[in-house]
């Protein structure tokens, strides 16, 4: 169970097959032990394959348990010479059934240790991490509400695409929600924070608005390290806008330039750029959604054309080229963002005006 949790399935499969090997070896050469050992690991390693919390693992040590004595009753049944002692073969029932149970309770006991010892980020790390109420999830909903729904939707999005190019759904998830924490150090700069028509970056020059813009990387990486959040979850964060150019900001500073000093290099993100499927996703997610957002009329073709778009861009200015996304997972990933895109942004019929209605009745 555990290294299934920590590792691997495949890992925990050759594993089952060492040590039932060992345990029969050191009980006299008992092959019966092997079997009984293999199938329960078995059985085990796959039962928490996909955790969705820790009442799997009590889940699994039911299961192992039900096997464990299945087991048990086989391996009776074929032996030749067995003899009709009831009191013994419902002991061995008995002390099979608590195996599993006991299994269950000490790999849940153990792993919190090996989390915090070896820096592991495990499906139950991740699922305590995507709580609402942990502190810097807190904060970001409370300064920054628009980035904070911004992040649900890039979360969405993310999940959706990384189910179908073999990423880490779970990762890609809890990494959107932090993935722009850094922006509750100046919410307002950001424009999904922006209450009002107001926008501070009018009054100030655009080198400044670039260094403000990119500083929410730096910022949220710096925040995520003091919280302790794993480093893969920190990888997300810094790399979520690669080294691309903020346009806006460039040609706003090309406008004002009088002399043509104004160099495209001086408006990129100071990167890295991603070198993780997931790290990737999360960089493409987050740039589909603030365009969509932007989007006056979000038709199902106009919303296509701008995704394929963002990812073509990507591709051309070498923002994937240091991860291993393929062509054919980009195109995949297109169909996935519609499919979540249409259930966020679907067209609402126009409702009429309530007290206009009630005044023509009242006649």
């Amino acid at each position: 169970m555990l290294i299934t949790v920590m590792m691997d399935s495949s890992l925990a499969v050759v594993a089952s097959f060492y040590f039932s090997f060992l345990l029969g070896a050191a009980l006299n050469f008992n092959y019966d032990f092997v079997f009984y050992g293999f199938v329960g690991s078995l059985v085990g390693a796959y039962s928490v394959a996909r955790v969705t919390s820790r009442g799997t693992f009590m889940r699994a040590g039911f299961f192992v348990s039900l096997m464990n004595i299945g087991s048990v009753l086989a391996l009776y049944l074929l032996q030749a010479n067995r003899s009709t002692d009831l009191h013994s073969l419902s002991l061995h029932v008995g002390l099979a059934a608590l195996n599993g149970i006991f299994a269950a309770i000490l790999a849940m006991g153990i792993l919190p240790f090996f989390e915090s010892a070896f820096g592991l980020l495990t499906p139950i790390r991740l699922l305590e991490l995507s709580n609402p109420n942990h502190p810097l999830l807190r904060k970001v909903l409370l300064e920054a509400p628009g980035t904070y729904h911004h992040s649900l939707i890039v979360g969405n999005l993310a999940e959706a695409a990384a189910e179908l190019v073999g990423a880490d759904p779970l990762l890609c998830r809890v990494g959107a929600y932090y993935h722009d924490v850094g922006k509750t150090k100046r919410p307002m700069f950001f424009v999904e924070n922006q209450m009002t028509k107001d926008n501070p970056h009018e009054k100030v020059a655009p080198s400044l608005s670039h260094l403000i813009i990119t500083s929410h990387v730096s910022d949220g990486l710096e925040m995520l390290k003091q919280a302790g959040l794993p480093k893969p979850i920190q990888d997300i964060c810094a790399t979520h806008h690669g080294t691309t150019i903020l346009w806006y900001f460039y040609n706003k500073a090309k406008e004002q330039d009088k002399n043509g000093t104004v160099k495209v290099d001086d408006f990129r993100y100071p990167g890295p750029k991603p070198k993780t499927r997931e790290c990737a996703i999360i960089m493409i997610c987050d740039a589909v959604e603030a365009a969509v957002r932007s989007m006056a009329r979000p038709t199902p073709n106009r919303v296509e054309g701008v995704i394929r778009k963002i990812i073509r861009d990507r591709l051309q200015d070498g923002q994937l080229d240091e991860c291993d996304l393929t062509l054919q997972d980009l195109d995949a990933m297109v169909g996935a963002f519609m499919k979540t895109l249409k259930g966020i942004y679907h067209s609402r019929i126009e409702y009429p005006d309530i007290d206009k209605l009630r005044k023509e009745v009242a006649k």
